[in-house]
């Protein structure tokens, strides 16, 4: 019981160790990203009555960077192993799929949600954000890092070189995620957007993460919730199946 727990803290110690880089640099985009678009667009975009764009904004973030980096987290691990030849001394432990699989995945959520709280605390000082209901902010944070730790080792496992990893963030996972209404609402896109937006998954953590705050989303948080808890079961099936038959690691 104790070898996916050693892999955990290795994993975590991993990106603690250069937390300027890995925590607080994604702390300081964020905020600027909040300064900017709160500053250019807080008096000329109108969201959810009585909600400000600024505080608006700032669950959206919290978010966004929750997603991002627990993606970093795993997939950056997994192809810095491969390329740099230290994978070969995880393989020799006896740990299965499953404690890598729980290492891995865990590390990614510890390091979404160290980013998401220092986001949160950095941000909170410039709008009045609410908290509606804690209990969907924490559902959807859990399971929002967890899926996209996952995709993480479906990617590291995948790529064989950084430039392949580098075009699964910039063509998949960022322009979901700035697709999935973290600077806006999607009443205020044409139809057919609107559509496409509720094919990202993305969208559902985000605006249900939101509804905790304000009690307010474009969706139902119930339908929010069932697709993202489907979309990272079936994630999380794909990257433990990876995980057991050593996709691109034993050979």
């Amino acid at each position: 019981m104790t070898g996916w727990q050693t892999l955990l803290y290795k994993e975590v110690l991993r990106f603690w160790k250069v937390g300027f880089q890995t925590v607080a640099a994604p702390v300081l985009t964020a905020l600027l990203y909040l300064l900017i678009f709160g500053h250019v667009l807080s008096d000329h975009v109108k969201v959810y009555d009585r909600i400000s764009y600024t505080a608006f904004l700032v669950p959206g973030l919290v978010m966004m960077s929750v997603l991002q980096n627990a993606f970093a987290n795993s997939s950056s691990s997994l192809i810095q192993s491969k390329i740099m030849g230290s994978l070969v001394f995880v393989l020799l432990t006896p740990l299965s799929h499953w404690s890598w699989f729980v290492a891995y995945v865990g590390s990614s959520i510890a390091r979404g949600l160290a980013v998401g709280t220092g986001v949160f605390l950095v941000t909170m000082w410039f709008a009045e954000v609410r908290f509606a209901a804690p209990l969907w902010i924490l559902v959807f944070a859990l399971l929002g890092a967890g899926m996209l730790g996952a995709l993480g080792v479906i990617a590291g496992l995948w790529a064989e070189k950084f430039d392949q990893m580098a075009a699964f963030q910039n063509f998949v996972i960022m322009p979901m995620t700035f697709l999935s209404g973290v600077f806006y609402s999607i009443h205020s896109l044409p139809a057919f957007w609107q559509g496409v937006s509720h094919l990202n998954p993305f969208f559902y953590m985000i605006d249900g993460f939101r509804y905790g705050f304000f009690g307010v989303s474009d969706v139902s948080p119930w339908l929010s919730l069932g697709i993202v808890a489907t979309a990272m079961l079936f994630v999380s099936a794909i990257a433990v199946h990876l995980l057991r038959i050593g996709y691109k690691i034993r050979s």
